[in-house]
Parts: C-alpha cells; structure tokens; sequence
C-alpha cells in the first residue's frame, strides 16, 4: 500500500493557470509560486468581492478526535472532488498546515489517500511563506514595545500582554524573562491574535484597523495602549501584504482549492481566512470548507465567531465519524479498534449524537453524516452506527474517498447538494450584550453539557481589569480538542463536569475573548517520538516520510 507523499508523488498535477481556468479565472488573476501553486492577486481579490455571492456554504465538522482518527480533511476534499463528478461546480476552502503539528504528532494536514490536496510538500512545508509573515508581523510588534520601553517608556507601559510567537512546537518558550526583567512567552503563531486577525479581516483596509486596535498593554495610569499608539499597523501590514492573497492549488482529483490561514481550533477559532471563503463564494456553485477538530470546538466558532462577524451561514453541515473512532470513546484502546465490539460502538455512538443534537439544537443547522470507512468496520458495526443516526432523522453515507478519490464519496456528495438547496434558519448560540461569563456558561452548558464554569482567581481578576472592553466580544474557548469536557481523559459524552476557566485573553483586534481552560498550552511541546523523526530527503531531493 502507498503511503499519503507516495500518492501525491506519483500524482500528475495540471498546471496551476489550467485549475484557475475552471474557476473562470486568467493567468493574469495569479502571482504564480512555481508551476502548481499560486496566490490570486489582490486586485482579482477585489474584483470578485464586488459581485454577489452566488455559492452554498458547506461545513465539514467531525466528532471529539481520538488516536484512531476521523479524516474530517480528507472528507473535505472528497466531497470537493465528488461533487464536481457529479457535475456541481465546487470548490474547498481549508486552512494551511502548521509546522507545529507535521513535526509534532499529527503530521501533515492535506488529507489523505486519494483525497488530498497538492502539492503536498510544499503545502506541509512553508507553503508560500504566509506564516512566517504572521510570524514576522506578529514579532515587530512585540519589538516596538520593548524599543519603546527602552527608549523612555513615554506612554508608561505597566502591564504588556503582548507575547511573541513562532510556528513550531517548543515549549521551552511558555514562559520567559526578558533583559529588562519583564515576564513574557512565546505562543505558536496558529493562537496568535495576528493570525486570527489576519483570518476574519475583509479587506486590507479593516486588517490595518484591526491591527491597530491590539491591545498590547495597560499604562501606570489604568488606560489600555493598542498598537496604533505605536503606529505599529502599517507596518504590520506591509509585512502582510502578500499573504494576505488567498492561495490556489488543487485536489489529487483536479479540483481548485483555496488554502488560507490556519488557526488552530483547539486554541483559536480554527477556520480559514474570511477573505478566501468570501472570495470562493463567488467562484463556484458550492463551497466546501472546515472548521477544526470537533464541533464543539471548530464549528461552534465557525458560527458564533466567523459567522457572527461575516453574516455568512453555511446551508448544511456535515459531521464525520469512524466506527474506530466511536468504539473509543466507548472505551476501547486503540490496539483493540479493530475487533468487532458492538457493545461499545452502541455506548461510543453518544458522541456523534450530542454533536448532531448541538448543530440541529443549538444552531438551526441542518446535518448529514459522513462514516469515514476502514477495512476492519464490520456489516453490524456500520449498521448499528446508520440505526442510531436515521432514528435522529438524519441521512448517514458510508464513504471510502481516501481509497477511491471523489467517486467513494458519490451519495454524500448528491444528499449535501440536495439539502443545501433548503432554506435553513441558522442561528447563533447566544447574544452579542450577553455579559461575557454568561455567553461562557450558555457554551459550557450547551455544547459541552457542563454543569457550570468557574474561574480562577487570576481569570476573575482579568475579567475585572476588562471591565467595559468585553462588551460585545464573542468567546473564543480554548481547551482540549480530545473532550467535550476540558479534561482530554473524560471521552465520549461526559456528564455534570466543570469548565473550569484559568485564564482570559483579551483580543481586541480580533474582536473576542479567549477563555484558556483546564491545561491546554497556547505553545504546544513534542510527543515523545516526534513525527519529525520520519522526515528525510532522498538522493533527487524528494521528501521522504511526510505524512
């Protein structure tokens, strides 16, 4: 069997103007980056956000993640690729991969098998350089405040709650003591305020605005400076400039895909740039795009978050799920997933009704499972997982595109093309005066079916010194991704736990606040066997064991 780079490998990809082409787009629409992959160009960018949206929004989301794995992104391309078999014009919209994760445990994020998005090397691998012009963006700032520490402090600096980032998995620099004898730290650059910014901002005009309205600091005298009081933004948004033009590749079926921003969900709020799903709504008939990790996480920030901001709301959401990975939240290990174990798929299933019940609930959204198939799912297995979806009233599709490419994912792709014509009233989950501990509560209680939320000294003592700031903010949570609860050991559907809140952030620019809970790090560390372990080039110069 080939593995993921093998595949992709071995693919022959069509030049990157041809895959512009089907969009309706011209070479001179591109700032091309070699011969498969390009940025469309600010001015084509512009253009098309002057017409009418014309696309269906398709949310792809998933169950709580387990070692077993669900394949939410290989799902996305998939039903990218499968729609357009089908004969609708579709296109996906996904985040680009962090270095953190294709070092760490996960690997690369461009899919799968059959279903993945190329050229996967230099997608996993620096890509167009976008985030390290968050990164340097990101750093300029932090070095604008301490020159102006140095220099005389004249706007008093007390308290700076800048941090500085990095794209990469080192937690070493959580916590840090500067020269000058302040505290401060390094966050990976996917939970950076900048990287959010960069992905909910319209224009390059209201990205300068939102960088200007970061709040770096309080004075001696109680007063918030932002980072327009150090005529930071322009700056910061020269260094921008270029990423901040969606980036064009394709599908290993021949699909266009726009990858744009990558904020992790677990810490940030997990969705591609605002700009290229705006930009695709305007490309295609359906739009197929990802929110990270579970529902609980990536797509209840899709919709209270990027939504809210937008006005955009998608038509359906698609929610994947194994039978590997239900069996686990029904307690079983992972080196048993491959038993036939009825008992616990019945009890592990509970998961994939409380994500369904929360979409459909909660948000008005109407929903279709995607089964991600493995070869070891038995008849009775798959059977009993259909029962139990179809007594919700819910359409449930087996799909093998990891094996088979778009033709493995036919059905769902028909159902989804179907019910995205319905008219849907999608609603968010609470209100924007909602005062800041009760949105928090109504999130805790709903999605994650908490019993209550409490917070640390040091968070009730930040939500204070908000005070009026916070009004109006969404909540972006941060906590496990492995959990509906903020323990990643309590699987499956966990009851009467506490969200229990350490930490608040606040992100002006971005326009939310984030809750950090239980102990999910804004700087993740390595795994004991990093994947970077795999990862060679070979005598031509290919890259060996990315995954």
């Amino acid at each position: 069997m080939l593995s993921d780079i093998e595949i992709a490998q071995a693919a022959t990809l069509a030049p990157i103007a041809a895959v512009a082409g089907k969009l309706g787009l011209s070479a001179d629409d591109l700032h091309a980056h070699g011969h498969y992959m390009a940025k469309l160009t600010q001015a084509t960018v512009n253009r098309l956000h002057a017409q009418p949206a014309r696309a269906k929004l398709i949310l792809v989301t998933a169950i709580n993640p387990t070692p077993a794995g669900e394949g939410k992104t290989t799902t996305t391309i998939g039903l990218t690729d499968a729609l357009n078999q089908a004969g609708y014009a579709a296109l996906a919209c996904l985040r680009e991969p962090s270095l953190g994760p294709v070092f760490g445990m996960k690997g690369g994020a461009t899919g799968g098998g059959y279903a993945q998005v190329v050229p996967m090397e230099n997608i996993n691998l620096h890509f167009t350089g976008d985030f390290h012009a968050i990164t340097a963006a990101n750093n300029l700032l932090a070095a604008l405040i301490d020159n102006h520490i140095y220099h005389g402090n004249a706007l008093a600096f007390d308290q700076v709650s800048w941090r500085r980032c990095m794209d990469m998995n080192d937690r070493a620099l959580r916590r840090l003591t500067l020269e000058n004898h302040t505290h401060t730290g390094f966050d990976i650059t996917v939970a950076s305020e900048v990287m959010a910014i960069f992905c909910l901002a319209t224009d390059l005009a209201d990205l300068t605005r939102r960088l200007g309205r970061i709040q770096i600091a309080v004075s001696t005298h109680g007063q918030p400076i932002y980072a327009s009081d150090l005529q930071a933004e322009g700056a910061m948004t020269a260094l921008l400039k270029e990423a901040f033009q969606p980036n064009l590749v394709q599908t290993l079926g021949g699909s266009p895909a726009l990858l744009h921003g990558g904020p992790f969900a677990n810490i940030a709020h997990g969705c591609n740039s605002l700009v290229a799903t705006q930009t695709a709504m305007r490309l295609a008939d359906y739009v197929v795009t990802e929110a990270g990790f579970g529902a609980d996480l990536g797509a209840e920030k899709f919709l209270d978050i990027k939504c809210r901001q937008s006005g955009l709301r998608p038509d359906v959401a698609v929610i994947v799920a194994t039978v590997r990975a239900l069996k686990y939240h029904g307690g079983v290990e992972v080196a048993d997933l491959n038993a036939e174990n009825l008992s616990a798929l019945a009890s592990g299933v509970a998961n994939l009704e409380k994500h369904i019940t929360n979409l459909q609930s909660h948000f008005g959204l109407p929903v279709v499972v995607a089964l991600n198939h493995f070869t070891a799912d038995t008849a009775a297995e798959v059977a009993l997982v259909q029962a139990a979806v179809e007594a919700l009233g819910v359409r449930l599709h087996v799909c093998r595109h990891w094996a088979e490419g778009g033709a493995g994912a036919l059905a769902l792709a028909h159902t989804v093309a179907m019910q995205a014509q319905q008219a849907a009233a999608v609603k968010l989950l609470y209100a924007d005066d909602l005062p800041l501990v009760d949105k928090l509560t109504t999130i805790a209680q709903a999605m994650y079916g908490a019993s209550q939320v409490t917070l640390s000294a040091l968070a009730q003592t930040q939500l204070s010194q908000m005070g009026e700031a916070s009004r109006g903010l969404a909540v972006c949570v941060a906590k496990t991704q492995y959990s509906l609860s903020c323990d990643a050991k309590l699987r499956n559907v966990p009851k009467q736990h506490v969200l229990h809140v350490r930490e608040l952030r606040l992100s002006r620019g971005a326009g939310f606040v984030v809750a950090i809970c239980g102990d999910i790090m804004t700087m993740p560390g390595l795994p004991k066997q990093p994947a970077s372990a795999r990862i060679g080039v070979d005598a031509d110069g290919r890259i060996t064991g990315l995954s």
